[in-house]
């Protein structure tokens, strides 16, 4: 018996219509992103109309005795404030194709083109906004041609000298590992007496971390839910999450409430944000990423020169700020040559900084504002 057989020009080829997108996570910082005073990261617009740079005045609360029945002119409390400033730069990115090529495209590649820029803004940002909270404070604003939307001395370009004078402006807002006791005038040294036995991130050392937050000065306030309650929020990334999430898990089997939907919340079963002693912990994996690619130096900085650590970022209100030029919108090319070319694009413009203030108001010290800098013994899988 002759089969017919189908020549090969002449066969059906079904191509799957929806392009699978590589996954992109939504930005772990978006929860706590607002306008408002209490904000972890304010969100400020005032360059909607126009400018480069923007200025964030700051106050600290008055902490003088006062008087009682002496006299009081002459005896006036100064308010020891400040003006942060921060400097903006564009973002902008697009795609452009033909007709021809869209005329032989089977799964409409070019339509995941809007979502793919969305995607694109969303990772740069998260990925900015923890450079900023990595970031050195200086007075020295970035050049306003050098397409730095991040403010600050990065981590990675930053000299040891440089990290040294952060470290001590904030002596009483970095931690290193278990002990206070481990912090050193050299960023280095401290780093090196870190060690996966003591200085892992756990429920006992982030209580430690929290409580010099409560002792700072200036203070840091804490975070207020909608409910009332009063939170810190810590970011970390995937590898002292897991060391805490190993920490907790006792605690949580031991104290998660039972109900009938318990398993729904109880983080045992259930990824997601751990709570403990009024610490919000949230994973933010990107965090071991930078160390992994950016933030190389912290890779063999810990206890003999072979431990790898990593910061997490013990936040209250207003720890960092993204300034606003110009929100996120589309763009379309005008060149289409007769409309065979199609290309569409995006554009923003904005400034990401962690706040920080010379304190006192005619000192030198420049100290991070509402964020602790925590630094951690860690392993990889």
């Amino acid at each position: 018996m002759a089969t017919t057989v189908i020549e090969v020009n002449n066969k059906l080829i079904k191509f799957t219509q929806q392009i699978n997108r590589e996954f992109v996570r939504e930005n772990m910082f978006s929860p706590y992103m607002s306008e408002d005073l209490n904000a972890i990261i304010r969100l400020r617009s005032e360059l909607k109309a126009g400018g480069e740079d923007m200025n964030i005045p700051m106050v600290t609360r008055l902490d003088g005795p006062g008087v009682a029945t002496g006299t009081l002119v002459g005896n006036e409390e100064k308010i020891d404030n400040y003006g942060m400033r921060i400097r903006m730069e564009w973002a902008r990115n697009a795609v452009v194709t033909t007709k021809a090529e869209e005329h032989k495209d089977s799964a409409d590649i070019f339509g995941e083109a809007k979502p793919l820029l969305s995607d694109w803004g969303k990772e740069l940002q998260r990925d900015e906004l923890i450079a900023a909270f990595m970031a050195l404070p200086t007075e020295a604003l970035p050049t306003s041609s050098g397409g730095v939307r991040v403010n600050g001395i990065q981590y990675d370009l930053a000299t040891a000298a440089q990290k040294n004078t952060w470290n001590v402006d904030n002596q009483d807002r970095i931690v290193y590992g278990k002990l206070r006791s481990n912090w050193n005038a050299s960023h280095a040294t401290a780093l090196a007496t870190l060690d996966t036995t003591d200085d892992k991130l756990t429920a006992t050392n982030g209580s430690m971390a929290k409580r010099a937050m409560k002792l700072a000065s200036p203070r840091i306030r804490p975070y207020k839910t909608k409910d009332g309650y009063e939170h810190f929020v810590a970011f970390a990334g995937t590898n002292t999450f897991r060391d805490l999430k190993i920490s907790l898990e006792t605690i949580n089997k031991d104290a998660r409430a039972r109900e009938a939907n318990g398993i729904e919340k109880n983080p045992l079963f259930q990824d997601g944000d751990q709570l403990y002693d009024g610490v919000i912990y949230r994973e933010v994996p990107e965090i071991s990423q930078f160390v992994d690619n950016v933030w190389t130096s912290l890779l063999t900085a810990g206890a003999g020169g072979t431990t790898r650590v990593e910061p997490v970022f013990f936040c209250g209100q207003q720890a960092a700020v993204v300034g606003w030029g110009q929100m996120a919108k589309p763009t379309f090319r005008k060149e289409d040559d007769y409309g065979f070319i199609t290309g569409v694009g995006v554009e923003m413009a904005y400034a990401m900084a962690k706040m920080f203030k010379k304190h006192p108001m005619d000192g030198t010290a420049l100290k991070q504002w509402g964020v602790l800098t925590g630094f951690y013994a860690t392993t990889v899988d």
